[in-house]
């Protein structure tokens, strides 16, 4: 199938993409300051350069976009038509590096809490109570 825009309308539209301050992120950044957190923003020192990093308490929060990270839901599983193979790639190196991160913070005694894009549309059915529970009450 050929892509339905140029090529420099494509790569205009994939540089757009941002990979920090993102809508979901926001969203998750504006609830949990309302529950009386605090937190550091993409702490580069750390593996995976955690979106949400909060020392006192040794938790962290990464906030995924279903493509970019294949989700299982909906969102997650939609197949590119054009250049398949690349995004393929491109996609399953994502969840590998993932997987390494996590591994490595995991063990230096990090816990760690993924957010998906796809919670962030329902935010009091699935977005409030996993951040509730991953976090607790502050006190």
């Amino acid at each position: 199938m050929v892509d339905v825009h140029s090529p420099e309308q494509r790569s205009r539209n994939m540089s757009r993409i941002r990979s920090t301050n993102t809508k979901p992120e926001m969203i998750v950044r504006s609830l949990v300051h309302h529950m009386g957190f605090r937190y550091r923003l993409h702490v580069k020192g750390m593996p995976g350069t955690p979106d949400l990093v909060f020392p006192a308490h040794r938790k962290i929060i990464f906030v995924h976009g279903c493509f970019w990270h294949i989700h299982r839901c909906r969102y997650g599983r939609v197949l590119p038509a054009t250049n398949s193979e690349f995004w393929s790639n491109k996609r399953q190196g994502n969840v590998l590096r993932d997987r390494r991160n996590r591994r490595k913070l995991q063990n230096d005694g990090w816990s760690i809490l993924v957010v998906w894009e796809c919670w962030t549309r329902d935010v009091e059915g699935k977005l409030r109570p996993r951040l509730t529970a991953f976090l607790g009450e502050k006190k």
